[in-house]
């Protein structure tokens, strides 16, 4: 690994990085974005790094439709990005100059705080002031993790990753709480206290924005544990990580008539859940894009293979042609969720005349072994 004392000091304004960390489908995206909105409606410069295995991202595409100035880093995680990740940066502050970065790492990456956090702050403290490290759970998964219900999970390598994620944190945030009543709720954030001592334990939803002001209190002024960082077995890690199928993908839908797009993802998402039947969705995400307003956006998540797909913004209107983003990860082989998605996509075409799905990109793989750039056990 390179010399962290020989790297330079970056001599501009300090600005304040903010990382937002969580497994697969936490809703980490949603959180960035309402915490973008607060910032900005505060007169504070905001820019977002988004983060994956490949190209072709729904965060990114949602994040861009939100109007703010988006960094997209593939390949691997910030860890292993290092370099690239202070790259992004440089490009954000030509285009705009942020006083605050928010970034989102890859939902099966976890060692932040040793390779991300410490080094940036070691070698780039005079460029940037280093907030908490949050970490978001989704609370339904997070309560079958926990042992607290039951209900469809990952296999134990997989679940190790979940669980240093949450060793690290120093911010743990239930979100999605309107998910919970008040009792299952309590019970949620007192294992995770419990288990995860060092960290504070929020609750809020992202999306209702309930709860979120005690979190963007913590995360915009509060600072970042100065502890060890936790233990991580690279080879388990690797092995978990390795175990999740990777497909992106990105469609031109067209047809002769106006279709219902906000139908065609959900249609989609059903057919992909079905065929993969028993194995466990970490999370299908997919965004339609109308092509005549490029505005209008539709994003469905689907976040366990035994709950409903959810629309979390839909198109006003029935389109003619639009761009399909695909994003699915699951503990399955790959070329199954690639064949999945085909069949998915060819079962639209022949629903109806002058259908067609025309495919620009398409990929579906395993994570390669991560390999940090950097990694500090302290700050």
């Amino acid at each position: 690994m390179p010399d962290l004392e020989t790297e330079p000091n970056r001599s501009d304004a300090r600005a304040r990085y903010v990382m937002v960390g969580g497994f697969l489908g936490a809703g980490k995206t949603t959180a960035i974005i309402r915490l973008a909105r607060f910032l900005t409606d505060r007169g504070r410069r905001v820019g977002l790094i988004t983060n994956d295995q490949s190209v072709g991202l729904v965060d990114t595409t949602l994040a861009r439709a939100q109007g703010f100035p988006v960094e997209e880093i593939t390949g691997g995680c910030f860890c292993c990005r290092f370099n690239t990740l202070m790259d992004a940066a440089d490009r954000l502050n030509a285009e705009a100059r942020p006083d605050v970065f928010i970034a989102e790492p890859v939902g099966s990456c976890t060692d932040l705080r040793a390779a991300v956090s410490y080094p940036l702050r070691r070698m780039y403290g005079d460029a940037f002031e280093i907030a908490p490290l949050s970490v978001l759970v989704d609370p339904i998964r997070a309560l079958r993790v926990l042992g607290l219900e039951t209900g469809r999970s990952f296999s134990k390598k997989v679940l190790y990753v979940y669980d240093r994620q949450l060793a690290e944190a120093d911010v743990i945030v239930v979100n999605k709480v309107d998910l919970l009543d008040g009792t299952r709720l309590d019970g949620l954030r007192e294992a995770l206290a419990t288990r995860y001592p060092q960290a504070d334990v929020l609750a809020m939803s992202a999306r209702e924005g309930n709860g979120a002001a005690s979190w963007f209190e913590r995360v915009t002024r509060g600072a970042m544990g100065l502890g060890a960082s936790p233990d991580v077995d690279y080879a388990v890690y690797a092995e978990g990580e390795a175990l999740l199928g990777w497909l992106n993908a990105t469609v031109r839908v067209s047809s002769g008539a106006p279709f219902d797009g906000n139908a065609l993802l959900r249609d989609l998402a059903g057919h992909m859940a079905d065929a993969i039947g028993a194995a466990e969705i970490a999370h299908l995400k997919m965004t339609l894009t109308a092509e005549e307003l490029p505005s209008d956006i539709a994003v469905l998540n689907l976040v366990a293979g035994d709950r409903g797909a959810e629309l979390a913004h839909t198109l006003k209107a029935p389109v003619d042609a639009g761009e399909l983003i695909v994003n699915l990860r699951a503990e399955e082989d790959p070329q199954r969720l690639h064949d999945a998605a085909l069949a998915a996509l060819a079962a639209w075409e022949t629903g109806g005349a002058g259908r067609r799905a025309a495919i620009e990109h398409i990929e579906h793989f395993r994570p390669a072994k991560p390999t940090p750039t950097y990694r500090l056990a302290t700050a």
